[in-house]
């Protein structure tokens, strides 16, 4: 009996520790995100849009050279534009914090050309059912590799060209 006990102690010692790893590197206690660069310049004409099954009357898209991954916090940023149906555009500037699931607006861009900044942008679930959904569909099809962020811009733009077509 004491073998059993044993070797259930040392399961248990095994997962807790297991646990406890897988944890800390989804919320790394001591991660910072770095100093938000000014909003990129990025051109309707050079959209890459893609699917958001959510939300199938929009056309969401991304300028590929809007796009950056910071390597001091991992955090990928880019400019979003919705699209309505009837040509109405919402374009936001935002980032996703790949290893936490978490997307934030930093600003949003008025009709009149101009950047306005969010008072106080928060990190939110991409999985939560507000107006999230765009950047959760991004994640998956590039912007994010399971809880990482893509190695590369190139990366990201190469599965964003290729979403829906299968590789053999």
């Amino acid at each position: 009996m004491p073998a059993k006990a044993a070797l259930l102690a040392l399961f248990l010692t095994a997962s807790a520790m297991a646990a406890a790893q897988s944890q800390s590197f989804i919320e790394n206690p001591d991660w910072k995100e770095s100093e938000v660069p000014p909003p990129p310049a990025f051109d309707f004409g050079k959209l890459q849009t893609f699917d958001v099954a959510s939300n199938p009357t929009m056309v969401y898209g991304v300028d590929p050279a809007s796009i950056s991954i910071s390597k001091s916090d991992s955090v990928v940023r880019y400019v979003m534009v919705a699209t309505s149906p009837g040509g109405v555009r919402n374009v936001m500037y935002e980032a996703l914090h790949c290893s936490t699931g978490e997307v934030k607006t930093y600003a949003r861009y008025t009709p009149d050309g101009r950047w306005q900044p969010l008072t106080d942008p928060q990190w939110r679930s991409v999985f939560d059912k507000t107006p999230s959904r765009h950047a959760l569909a991004f994640a998956k099809l590039g912007a994010c590799d399971a809880r990482a962020s893509a190695t590369s811009v190139t990366e990201i733009v190469s599965k964003l060209k290729n979403a829906g077509r299968y590789l053999d």
